[in-house]
């Protein structure tokens, strides 16, 4: 067994699998300790490195392409704190560090554990069902569909068309951008009819406005890893339509559908503004938005 204990985790490797466990600080992320523990078999490892600093130094998995769910759902943009493949490692643990990193790098060595990307997820993602509340509302996923509620401060256009639930048959692919308090994130939950909708974040009744509490906001990546641990994997586009992170890409509609789904928004909006649900102004903005798609 080799192990580190550090103030932000432990990573312990048996020869088979490498378990990570989050700290108890308070400086771990909530998104780290919600998260848990996570079992990563060697089979999923591309490689480890330990990189010495004065103070801290920083031991850092690499996981091969397609392997983690997680890395699929958030491609590469969680914050280094929040990663649960970085560990900082206190100058006097970094023999132990560098220790840990020999041994798995021996054992991929040993095993051959292929480079390439994989044929499908070798670790399953966090377990369904699970709720985030955010700035824009909360998201719950059950395992086969998403619902949102949004919230008393959601855009007036969301709340008027009330919840949202989509079935996982539906989705095409999940997008996720952290709200990093300097620019807003989104959560976006991708259809065949939407692919194109063009609507901003805080309009678009299929995607949540990340705005507010950075630390609370980053758990939406908890709901964005679920989804896409139960939609097929990249693997299985073998057309060739997968964007540069290795994730599907939308199935392109025909234009023909694609006019129907704006049609039907364009119906939608009408019916909310003839209600009184939506002012003068606020359905010309969101139709002008629409009435680009057709373009």
């Amino acid at each position: 067994m080799a192990e580190i204990i550090a103030r932000d985790g432990t990573w312990a490797f048996d020869g088979s699998t490498i378990r990570i466990t989050p700290g108890l600080h308070r400086s771990v992320p909530l998104f780290r300790q919600t998260y848990g523990e996570i079992s990563v078999p060697l089979e999923a490892v591309s490689g480890v490195v330990y990189a010495p600093e004065r103070k801290r130094g920083r031991l850092r998995m690499r996981l091969r392409e397609g392997a983690d769910p997680l890395l699929q759902a958030t491609g590469g943009r969680l914050p280094e704190p929040a990663d649960p493949y970085r560990l900082a490692v206190d100058a006097d643990r970094s023999g132990v560090a560098e220790y840990v990193a020999q041994e798995i790098r021996h054992a991929l060595l040993i095993d051959r554990i292929p480079q390439e990307p994989t044929a499908g997820y070798l670790l399953p993602g966090p377990p369904v069902p699970v709720s985030v509340r955010s700035s824009d509302g909360t998201v719950s996923f059950d395992g086969t569909q998403v619902r949102i509620d949004w919230s008393d401060t959601s855009d007036r256009v969301k709340r008027a068309t009330g919840p949202r639930i989509i079935g996982l048959g539906d989705l095409v692919q999940v997008e996720w951008l952290p709200n990093s308090g300097y620019e807003d994130g989104f959560l976006r939950f991708v259809t065949a009819e939407t692919a194109f909708s063009k609507l901003p974040p805080e309009r678009d009744p299929y995607t949540l406005d990340l705005w507010g509490s950075v630390r609370r906001d980053l758990l939406t990546a908890l709901v964005a890893t679920a989804v896409t641990a139960r939609l097929p994997h990249p693997s299985t586009r073998a057309d060739g339509t997968r964007d540069g992170q290795g994730r599907p890409r939308p199935a392109v509609p025909a234009q023909a559908d694609l006019h129907d789904v704006l049609l039907r928004r364009l119906r939608e909006l009408g019916e909310l503004h003839r209600a009184g649900v939506l002012t003068d102004e606020e359905f010309a903005r969101t139709k002008a938005v629409v009435l680009r798609g057709f373009s």
